[in-house]
């Protein structure tokens, strides 16, 4: 059974910058969310495969990039000009539909997360 772990979270000011990691499948998209407390888990991007094409939620666009590695079978998130408002955990998923999606209900494989946290 396919398992995704996430690494790079922590604490950082803000204004500053975390990329994140995660274990990705081949032939297959892959995709972050977040969730904060007391809020539904939001998008934050996907990436095709083989990674021509991504998608970027609404608050993160510009600020972030998701981008792949199928050498490593790595997914990234760079994540710059970090706001507080990020802060929460943060999901990398896996989704048969390869040309990427925004809806979690197209992802099957999910991993445990990894905290960010935004001091401001």
């Amino acid at each position: 059974q396919v398992q995704l772990a996430e690494s790079g979270g922590g604490l950082v000011q803000a204004g500053g910058s975390l990329r994140l990691s995660c274990a990705a499948s081949s032939h297959y998209a892959m995709g972050w969310f977040r969730q904060a407390p007391g809020n539904e888990r939001e998008f934050v991007a996907s990436i095709s495969w083989p990674g021509v094409r991504t998608y970027y939620g609404g608050s993160v666009k510009g600020r972030f990039t998701i981008s792949r590695d199928n050498v490593k079978n790595t997914v990234y998130l760079q994540m710059n000009s970090l706001k507080p408002e990020d802060t929460g955990v943060y999901y990398c998923a896996q989704s048969g539909v390869v040309s990427g999606s925004t809806l979690a209900n197209d992802y099957d494989v999910w991993g445990q997360g990894t905290q960010v946290t935004v001091a401001s």
